[in-house]
């Protein structure tokens, strides 16, 4: 089959791979879209540990399954992780997204329900110390069926590819302790922070503040329910949000770049006892006002990944209570992929999720 690999570090090739092997319990899907996610895109030079080459990346797919395998004899059925997930199994023919995140479903965490924590736990198209998991930048890939989701009648496929990130930002969304009509903000506005700027909307709040220096994120910000927009270059953005909120602050926020600035921006936001869930994570470390945190007493939550939330986001995009559209800028081959990863990583104006199309949808 063809796939994007990352031969070496800064070097995507569209080459000949061999085809996937479908084990026992795994369903064998053919790609028809899978997003560009910025970890992707910093992860071509090495820096972050996680695409070690050779690999093939690619974590926000969709697809057809084309093979169904049943679970080996002699085993009671399908696998602990499906029976957590309380999946009836998929068939040849089904158009399904991936859950991008594979638990084993027995492990003490996974026991509770924190399948994202899950001790064993691999991510599609990552490659670390730990283990080495090709992904969906490729024609075909063979996953476990616990991690395939039916897509809703109407769906698109390149629509689908973008539960990966909506997913991220509604479990975000979820962590937080909310109540109907609070002012929340998010900082960043690229995918997860457009994405969590509408989950805090359907989620009851009030009032949304997106933080974002980019002149095209910020209107997209407004167009998707952000009711101020604010440049952090052109002025304190603690000092405006103070002025919204009757000088208390918000009393929720979404840190979504994970840099020094922004978090301390995000934290600074927050009323006395207010909450913030952490979801970016560029910079492995960064400072905190710790002393702000602890004397207004902050909630700092760590938020990482999803789990069980893509049913709810597919259904969330399928019924337009979430819109993905604006956020697609361009669908393009996968053999073009090596183009638009150097588009992104230039960090091109007017770019925000690139959708590569290994397959053409039947």
């Amino acid at each position: 089959m063809k796939a994007l690999l990352l031969a070496d570090y800064n070097r995507l090739e569209y080459t000949d791979v061999p085809d996937p092997e479908v084990g026992p319990g795994q369903v064998l899907v053919r790609v028809a879209a899978c997003g560009i996610c910025g970890s992707d895109v910093h992860g071509l030079d090495g820096s972050t540990g996680r695409r070690m080459p050779p690999l093939i990346m690619g974590h926000e797919a969709a697809g057809e399954v084309v093979e169904a395998r049943p679970p080996a004899r002699g085993e009671a059925g399908l696998s602990p992780a499906a029976l957590a997930k309380g999946d009836a199994g998929s068939k040849v023919g089904d158009r399904v997204a991936l859950d991008s995140t594979l638990f084993c479903g027995a492990c003490p965490f996974c026991r509770r329900g924190l399948t994202n924590l899950c001790d064993h736990r691999r991510v599609l198209g990552v490659s670390c110390e730990e283990y080495r998991m090709d992904g969906a930048f490729a024609e075909f890939i063979a996953v476990p069926q616990e991690v395939v989701h039916p897509l809703p009648d109407g769906l698109s496929f390149r629509q689908a590819a973008l539960v990966e990130p909506l997913s991220v930002a509604v479990h975000a969304v979820n962590l937080l302790p909310r109540s109907l009509g609070d002012t929340a903000v998010v900082v960043g506005a690229g995918v997860i922070g457009l994405m969590a700027v509408q989950a805090l909307r359907a989620a009851g709040c009030g009032r949304v503040i997106s933080i974002e220096p980019d002149d095209t994120r910020r209107t997209l910000a407004l167009q998707l329910g952000a009711e101020v927009a604010l440049d952090p270059r052109t002025g304190d953005p603690l000092s405006a949000v103070r002025e919204l909120t009757g000088g208390l602050g918000a009393d929720l926020g979404i840190e979504a770049v994970g840099i020094r600035e922004t978090v301390g921006h995000a934290a600074r936001c927050l009323r006395k006892g207010g909450a913030l869930a952490l979801v970016g994570n560029v910079s492995a470390a960064v400072e905190l006002p710790l002393q702000a945190a602890v004397t207004r007493e902050l909630r700092l939550i760590g938020s990482y990944g999803s789990r069980g939330e893509y049913p709810r986001c597919l259904d969330m995009i399928a019924r337009g209570a979430v819109a993905v559209d604006p956020l697609i800028s361009a669908v393009a081959p996968l053999a073009e992929g090596a183009d638009w990863f150097a588009r992104l990583r230039r960090r091109e104006a007017g770019l925000i999720k690139v959708i590569l199309t290994p397959s053409p949808p039947r």
